[in-house]
Protein backbone atom coordinates (compact mmCIF):
# COMPACT_ATOMS: atom_id res chain seq x y z
CA UNK A 1 0.00 0.00 0.00
CA UNK A 2 2.75 2.41 -0.09
CA UNK A 3 3.28 5.05 -2.85
CA UNK A 4 -0.45 4.46 -3.67
CA UNK A 5 -3.57 6.92 -3.49
CA UNK A 6 -5.37 5.84 -0.30
CA UNK A 7 -8.96 7.26 0.80
CA UNK A 8 -8.98 7.28 4.60
CA UNK A 9 -11.35 9.05 6.96
CA UNK A 10 -10.20 9.30 10.85
CA UNK A 11 -10.13 11.85 13.49
CA UNK A 12 -7.02 14.75 13.66
CA UNK A 13 -5.58 13.47 16.95
CA UNK A 14 -3.30 16.39 18.14
CA UNK A 15 -2.37 20.04 17.67
CA UNK A 16 -1.42 20.29 14.19
CA UNK A 17 2.17 21.77 13.57
CA UNK A 18 2.88 24.86 11.35
CA UNK A 19 6.03 24.20 9.48
CA UNK A 20 7.70 26.40 6.39
CA UNK A 21 6.18 23.91 3.97
CA UNK A 22 2.37 23.53 5.33
CA UNK A 23 1.33 21.76 8.53
CA UNK A 24 1.99 18.63 9.99
CA UNK A 25 -0.39 16.49 12.14
CA UNK A 26 -1.30 13.31 13.71
CA UNK A 27 -4.24 11.51 12.30
CA UNK A 28 -6.36 8.36 13.49
CA UNK A 29 -7.96 6.31 10.99
CA UNK A 30 -11.07 4.99 11.39
CA UNK A 31 -11.52 3.76 7.70
CA UNK A 32 -9.49 3.31 4.51
CA UNK A 33 -10.17 2.52 1.23
CA UNK A 34 -7.64 1.54 -2.14
CA UNK A 35 -10.30 2.80 -4.84
CA UNK A 36 -13.22 0.43 -3.68
CA UNK A 37 -11.62 -2.03 -1.58
CA UNK A 38 -11.96 -1.33 1.75
CA UNK A 39 -7.48 -1.63 3.73
CA UNK A 40 -6.52 -2.38 7.13
CA UNK A 41 -4.46 0.86 7.88
CA UNK A 42 -2.26 1.43 10.95
CA UNK A 43 -4.58 3.44 13.58
CA UNK A 44 -1.99 6.68 14.13
CA UNK A 45 -0.21 7.79 11.15
CA UNK A 46 1.42 10.94 10.57
CA UNK A 47 0.26 13.43 7.82
CA UNK A 48 1.55 16.38 6.19
CA UNK A 49 -0.48 19.32 4.11
CA UNK A 50 1.76 20.67 1.59
CA UNK A 51 0.60 24.58 0.57
CA UNK A 52 -2.37 26.38 1.80
CA UNK A 53 -4.28 24.12 3.97
CA UNK A 54 -7.64 24.13 5.42
CA UNK A 55 -8.35 25.17 9.79
CA UNK A 56 -7.96 21.94 11.59
CA UNK A 57 -9.39 21.33 14.88
CA UNK A 58 -8.54 18.51 17.00
CA UNK A 59 -11.09 15.68 17.13
CA UNK A 60 -13.18 16.78 13.81
CA UNK A 61 -13.37 13.89 11.59
CA UNK A 62 -11.86 14.62 8.03
CA UNK A 63 -11.67 12.28 4.59
CA UNK A 64 -7.91 12.36 2.59
CA UNK A 65 -6.64 11.11 -0.20
CA UNK A 66 -2.83 10.27 1.23
CA UNK A 67 -0.38 8.54 0.42
CA UNK A 68 1.52 6.54 3.00
CA UNK A 69 4.67 5.01 3.64
CA UNK A 70 6.68 2.88 6.69
CA UNK A 71 8.22 5.62 8.96
CA UNK A 72 12.41 5.91 7.95
CA UNK A 73 14.80 8.46 9.33
CA UNK A 74 18.43 9.23 7.79
CA UNK A 75 21.02 6.54 9.24
CA UNK A 76 23.86 9.25 9.86
CA UNK A 77 25.71 8.37 12.90
CA UNK A 78 24.81 10.37 16.45
CA UNK A 79 22.15 11.91 14.13
CA UNK A 80 18.83 12.41 15.51
CA UNK A 81 16.95 8.51 15.13
CA UNK A 82 13.63 9.71 13.85
CA UNK A 83 12.07 6.03 13.08
CA UNK A 84 12.59 5.34 16.82
CA UNK A 85 11.13 8.67 17.70
CA UNK A 86 8.28 7.70 15.54
CA UNK A 87 7.98 3.90 16.75
CA UNK A 88 8.13 4.68 20.44
CA UNK A 89 5.00 7.57 19.81
CA UNK A 90 3.28 4.36 18.25
CA UNK A 91 3.11 6.13 14.69
CA UNK A 92 3.27 3.11 11.95
CA UNK A 93 3.06 5.31 8.76
CA UNK A 94 3.80 8.79 7.47
CA UNK A 95 2.41 10.09 4.49
CA UNK A 96 0.93 13.52 3.07
CA UNK A 97 -2.78 14.67 1.67
CA UNK A 98 -2.89 14.55 -1.99
CA UNK A 99 -2.96 18.16 -3.41
CA UNK A 100 -5.89 17.29 -6.27
CA UNK A 101 -8.13 14.90 -4.18
CA UNK A 102 -10.76 17.52 -2.31
CA UNK A 103 -10.74 17.06 1.47
CA UNK A 104 -13.87 16.78 3.65
CA UNK A 105 -15.13 17.41 6.86
CA UNK A 106 -16.88 14.73 7.91
CA UNK A 107 -18.02 15.73 11.22
CA UNK A 108 -16.65 18.57 14.26
CA UNK A 109 -16.14 16.96 17.57
CA UNK A 110 -19.32 18.83 19.06
CA UNK A 111 -21.44 16.44 17.36
CA UNK A 112 -20.33 13.19 18.71
CA UNK A 113 -21.45 11.79 21.95
CA UNK A 114 -19.95 13.75 25.18
CA UNK A 115 -18.39 10.53 26.84
CA UNK A 116 -16.74 8.82 23.95
CA UNK A 117 -13.55 10.98 22.99
CA UNK A 118 -11.92 12.65 25.91
CA UNK A 119 -8.92 12.22 24.57
CA UNK A 120 -10.06 14.49 21.86
CA UNK A 121 -11.71 17.25 23.82
CA UNK A 122 -8.89 17.04 26.21
CA UNK A 123 -6.48 18.25 23.10
CA UNK A 124 -9.15 20.59 21.40
CA UNK A 125 -9.07 22.64 24.75
CA UNK A 126 -5.48 22.64 24.69
CA UNK A 127 -5.49 23.98 21.17
CA UNK A 128 -7.87 26.37 22.20
CA UNK A 129 -5.59 27.38 25.09
CA UNK A 130 -2.93 27.94 22.48
CA UNK A 131 -4.58 30.24 20.38
CA UNK A 132 -5.99 31.93 23.35
CA UNK A 133 -2.36 32.53 24.46
CA UNK A 134 -0.83 33.77 20.88
CA UNK A 135 -4.00 36.33 20.25
CA UNK A 136 -3.45 37.65 24.36
CA UNK A 137 0.34 38.33 23.13
CA UNK A 138 0.11 38.90 19.72
CA UNK A 139 3.90 40.51 18.94
CA UNK A 140 5.62 38.84 22.10
CA UNK A 141 8.50 36.66 21.19
CA UNK A 142 8.10 33.99 24.26
CA UNK A 143 4.58 33.81 23.69
CA UNK A 144 5.53 30.28 21.92
CA UNK A 145 7.41 29.39 24.93
CA UNK A 146 4.38 30.34 27.06
CA UNK A 147 2.36 27.81 25.58
CA UNK A 148 4.99 25.22 26.17
CA UNK A 149 4.24 26.22 29.51
CA UNK A 150 0.89 26.09 29.69
CA UNK A 151 -0.21 23.26 27.49
CA UNK A 152 3.29 21.27 26.25
CA UNK A 153 2.68 22.72 22.69
CA UNK A 154 6.67 23.60 22.22
CA UNK A 155 6.10 23.35 18.48
CA UNK A 156 6.15 26.73 17.88
CA UNK A 157 9.36 27.74 19.53
CA UNK A 158 11.46 29.06 17.28
CA UNK A 159 15.09 27.77 16.14
CA UNK A 160 16.86 30.77 17.06
CA UNK A 161 15.93 30.13 20.67
CA UNK A 162 16.02 26.52 20.83
CA UNK A 163 19.92 26.82 19.88
CA UNK A 164 20.25 29.18 22.85
CA UNK A 165 18.52 26.70 25.11
CA UNK A 166 20.79 24.05 23.75
CA UNK A 167 23.63 25.55 23.88
CA UNK A 168 22.80 26.49 27.80
CA UNK A 169 21.91 23.45 28.83
CA UNK A 170 18.47 25.04 29.47
CA UNK A 171 16.24 22.65 27.25
CA UNK A 172 14.98 20.52 29.87
CA UNK A 173 13.01 23.51 31.63
CA UNK A 174 10.76 24.08 28.55
CA UNK A 175 7.10 22.70 28.42
CA UNK A 176 5.73 20.53 30.74
CA UNK A 177 8.75 18.75 32.06
CA UNK A 178 9.36 15.97 34.72
CA UNK A 179 10.73 18.96 36.75
CA UNK A 180 7.92 20.88 36.37
CA UNK A 181 5.68 18.81 37.27
CA UNK A 182 7.00 17.83 40.43
CA UNK A 183 7.04 21.34 41.33
CA UNK A 184 3.81 21.94 40.89
CA UNK A 185 3.08 18.84 42.91
CA UNK A 186 5.89 20.07 45.82
CA UNK A 187 4.22 23.31 46.48
CA UNK A 188 0.15 21.95 46.13
CA UNK A 189 1.82 19.47 48.78
CA UNK A 190 3.59 22.00 51.10
CA UNK A 191 0.15 24.23 51.39
CA UNK A 192 -2.06 21.72 51.64
CA UNK A 193 -0.09 19.81 54.30
CA UNK A 194 0.10 23.57 56.34
CA UNK A 195 -3.61 24.33 55.20
CA UNK A 196 -4.69 21.02 56.87
CA UNK A 197 -2.61 21.43 59.91
CA UNK A 198 -3.46 24.78 60.91
CA UNK A 199 -7.04 23.79 62.57
CA UNK A 200 -5.79 21.16 64.53
CA UNK A 201 -8.66 18.45 65.16
CA UNK A 202 -8.41 17.80 61.46
CA UNK A 203 -5.22 16.15 61.56
CA UNK A 204 -6.56 13.68 64.15
CA UNK A 205 -9.07 12.76 61.13
CA UNK A 206 -6.48 12.04 58.48
CA UNK A 207 -2.68 13.05 58.83
CA UNK A 208 -1.72 16.01 57.14
CA UNK A 209 0.62 14.00 54.79
CA UNK A 210 -1.87 11.67 53.19
CA UNK A 211 -3.87 14.49 52.05
CA UNK A 212 -1.40 16.88 51.28
CA UNK A 213 0.01 13.83 49.31
CA UNK A 214 -3.29 13.41 47.28
CA UNK A 215 -3.76 17.01 46.34
CA UNK A 216 -0.36 16.99 45.04
CA UNK A 217 -0.80 13.86 42.79
CA UNK A 218 -4.27 15.29 41.59
CA UNK A 219 -2.68 18.48 40.87
CA UNK A 220 0.20 16.94 38.82
CA UNK A 221 -2.21 14.99 36.95
CA UNK A 222 -3.99 18.19 35.96
CA UNK A 223 -0.82 19.82 34.78
CA UNK A 224 0.01 16.66 32.95
CA UNK A 225 -3.49 16.95 31.58
CA UNK A 226 -2.74 20.35 29.93
CA UNK A 227 0.10 18.84 28.36
CA UNK A 228 -2.12 15.91 26.70
CA UNK A 229 -0.32 13.00 28.79
CA UNK A 230 2.84 13.50 26.55
CA UNK A 231 5.06 10.76 27.40
CA UNK A 232 7.42 12.62 29.88
CA UNK A 233 4.61 13.95 31.63
CA UNK A 234 3.48 10.14 31.83
CA UNK A 235 6.89 9.45 33.08
CA UNK A 236 6.95 11.89 35.50
CA UNK A 237 3.61 11.00 37.04
CA UNK A 238 4.50 7.23 37.40
CA UNK A 239 7.65 8.37 39.23
CA UNK A 240 5.72 10.86 41.53
CA UNK A 241 2.96 8.38 42.34
CA UNK A 242 5.64 6.02 43.38
CA UNK A 243 7.49 7.98 45.75
CA UNK A 244 3.89 9.21 46.79
CA UNK A 245 3.06 5.99 47.43
CA UNK A 246 5.36 5.29 50.24
CA UNK A 247 3.53 8.21 52.12
CA UNK A 248 0.24 6.31 51.66
CA UNK A 249 1.99 2.81 52.77
CA UNK A 250 3.38 4.51 56.10
CA UNK A 251 6.54 3.51 55.60
CA UNK A 252 10.10 4.89 55.16
CA UNK A 253 12.00 4.19 52.20
CA UNK A 254 15.30 4.24 50.96
CA UNK A 255 15.78 7.09 48.12
CA UNK A 256 17.43 4.00 45.73
CA UNK A 257 14.50 1.57 46.39
CA UNK A 258 12.07 3.97 45.16
CA UNK A 259 13.96 5.21 42.46
CA UNK A 260 14.44 1.76 41.40
CA UNK A 261 10.68 0.83 41.57
CA UNK A 262 10.05 3.62 39.98
CA UNK A 263 12.21 2.99 36.86
CA UNK A 264 10.62 -0.65 36.95
CA UNK A 265 6.74 1.27 37.25
CA UNK A 266 7.66 3.23 34.00
CA UNK A 267 8.89 0.41 32.37
CA UNK A 268 5.49 -1.49 33.40
CA UNK A 269 3.64 1.48 32.02
CA UNK A 270 5.42 2.24 28.63
CA UNK A 271 7.98 -0.69 27.65
CA UNK A 272 9.21 1.23 24.87
CA UNK A 273 10.04 4.60 27.16
CA UNK A 274 13.70 2.98 26.93
CA UNK A 275 14.23 4.39 23.30
CA UNK A 276 13.49 8.27 24.86
CA UNK A 277 16.73 9.71 25.87
CA UNK A 278 14.97 11.91 28.30
CA UNK A 279 13.80 8.08 30.02
CA UNK A 280 17.85 7.90 30.57
CA UNK A 281 18.24 11.29 31.37
CA UNK A 282 15.52 11.82 33.91
CA UNK A 283 16.46 9.00 35.69
CA UNK A 284 20.46 9.61 36.04
CA UNK A 285 19.65 13.17 37.06
CA UNK A 286 17.34 12.06 39.85
CA UNK A 287 20.31 9.53 41.07
CA UNK A 288 22.81 12.48 40.70
CA UNK A 289 20.61 14.44 43.01
CA UNK A 290 19.98 12.08 45.62
CA UNK A 291 23.58 10.93 45.96
CA UNK A 292 24.87 14.64 46.20
CA UNK A 293 21.96 15.06 48.55
CA UNK A 294 22.69 12.31 50.99
CA UNK A 295 23.51 13.10 54.14
CA UNK A 296 23.64 17.03 53.38
CA UNK A 297 22.32 19.48 55.96
CA UNK A 298 22.18 22.87 55.15
CA UNK A 299 21.23 25.01 58.07
CA UNK A 300 21.57 28.65 56.86
CA UNK A 301 21.11 30.37 53.51
CA UNK A 302 24.31 30.53 52.89
CA UNK A 303 24.91 26.95 52.79
CA UNK A 304 21.94 26.69 50.83
CA UNK A 305 22.99 28.47 48.49
CA UNK A 306 26.54 26.69 48.24
CA UNK A 307 24.95 23.26 48.00
CA UNK A 308 22.86 24.26 45.45
CA UNK A 309 25.58 25.50 43.30
CA UNK A 310 27.20 21.94 44.25
CA UNK A 311 24.19 20.28 43.14
CA UNK A 312 24.28 22.20 39.92
CA UNK A 313 27.88 21.15 38.87
CA UNK A 314 26.99 17.52 40.31
CA UNK A 315 24.61 16.94 37.67
CA UNK A 316 26.44 18.39 34.97
CA UNK A 317 29.45 16.21 35.68
CA UNK A 318 26.94 13.08 35.84
CA UNK A 319 25.31 13.76 32.66
CA UNK A 320 28.16 14.45 30.94
CA UNK A 321 28.60 10.68 30.03
CA UNK A 322 24.95 10.11 29.00
CA UNK A 323 24.86 13.64 27.13
CA UNK A 324 27.88 12.84 25.31
CA UNK A 325 26.50 9.43 24.26
CA UNK A 326 22.87 10.33 23.32
CA UNK A 327 23.47 13.59 21.57
CA UNK A 328 27.40 13.92 20.97
CA UNK A 329 27.31 16.92 22.50
CA UNK A 330 26.74 18.47 26.09
CA UNK A 331 27.03 22.21 27.42
CA UNK A 332 29.83 23.28 29.56
CA UNK A 333 27.76 26.60 30.93
CA UNK A 334 24.91 24.15 31.57
CA UNK A 335 25.70 24.35 35.64
CA UNK A 336 25.87 28.38 35.78
CA UNK A 337 22.88 28.80 33.69
CA UNK A 338 20.67 26.35 35.39
CA UNK A 339 21.81 28.41 38.32
CA UNK A 340 20.43 31.48 37.15
CA UNK A 341 17.26 29.73 35.12
CA UNK A 342 15.42 26.87 37.23
CA UNK A 343 14.49 29.78 40.11
CA UNK A 344 13.44 32.09 37.55
CA UNK A 345 11.35 29.62 35.47
CA UNK A 346 10.33 27.56 38.46
CA UNK A 347 9.28 30.66 41.16
CA UNK A 348 8.29 33.31 38.04
CA UNK A 349 7.37 31.83 34.92
CA UNK A 350 5.36 28.61 35.48
CA UNK A 351 3.22 30.07 38.27
CA UNK A 352 2.52 33.48 36.02
CA UNK A 353 1.50 31.14 33.47
CA UNK A 354 -0.49 28.91 35.33
CA UNK A 355 -1.97 31.54 36.96
CA UNK A 356 -2.84 33.48 33.52
CA UNK A 357 -4.25 29.95 32.51
CA UNK A 358 -6.83 29.94 35.47
CA UNK A 359 -7.43 33.73 34.77
CA UNK A 360 -8.06 33.01 31.12
CA UNK A 361 -10.61 31.08 32.35
CA UNK A 362 -12.17 32.86 34.74
CA UNK A 363 -11.93 36.70 33.62
CA UNK A 364 -12.53 38.34 31.32
CA UNK A 365 -10.15 39.23 28.68
CA UNK A 366 -9.20 42.51 29.74
CA UNK A 367 -7.39 41.34 33.07
CA UNK A 368 -6.68 37.82 31.69
CA UNK A 369 -3.20 38.70 29.86
CA UNK A 370 -1.14 40.60 33.29
CA UNK A 371 -0.15 37.14 34.47
CA UNK A 372 1.35 36.06 31.21
CA UNK A 373 3.08 39.53 30.77
CA UNK A 374 4.72 38.72 34.22
CA UNK A 375 6.20 35.68 32.91
CA UNK A 376 6.93 37.22 29.23
CA UNK A 377 8.94 40.14 31.45
CA UNK A 378 10.44 37.35 33.50
CA UNK A 379 11.49 35.40 30.34
CA UNK A 380 12.87 38.75 28.80
CA UNK A 381 15.12 39.16 31.64
CA UNK A 382 16.29 35.47 31.74
CA UNK A 383 16.79 35.53 28.27
CA UNK A 384 19.86 38.34 28.45
CA UNK A 385 21.52 36.42 30.60
CA UNK A 386 21.15 32.59 28.39
CA UNK A 387 21.81 34.61 25.08
CA UNK A 388 25.16 35.92 26.62
CA UNK A 389 26.55 32.41 28.01
CA UNK A 390 25.00 31.34 24.70
CA UNK A 391 27.71 33.13 22.73
CA UNK A 392 30.45 32.36 25.23
CA UNK A 393 33.29 30.71 22.40
CA UNK A 394 33.27 26.71 23.85
CA UNK A 395 30.26 27.07 25.56
CA UNK A 396 28.92 23.58 23.45
CA UNK A 397 31.50 20.70 23.86
CA UNK A 398 31.22 18.01 20.82
CA UNK A 399 32.27 14.80 21.08
CA UNK A 400 32.12 12.17 18.67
Amino acid sequence: LEGVDLRVEGRIADLPVAGERGLRFAFDIERAWQGNQPVDLPRTVQLSIYGAAPALQVGDAWAFTVRLKRPHGFQNPGGFDYEAHLFQLRVRATGYVREHEPSRLIAPLGTLAEGALPGYRLNRFRQALSGRIQALLPENRFAPMITAFANGDDDAIPDDQWQVLSRTGTGHLIAISGMNIGLVAGLMFFVVRWLWSLPGVTVLLVPAPLVAASAALLAALGYAALAGFAIPTQRALVMLAVVLGGMFLRRRTAPSVLLAVALFAVLLVDPLAVMAPGFWLSFAAVAVILYTLSGADAKDWKERLVAWGRLQWAVAVGLLPVLLLLFQQASISGPVANLIAIPVIEALVIPATLLGVVAMLALPDSMAPWPFFLAAAALEHLWIALEALARLPGTLWSQH
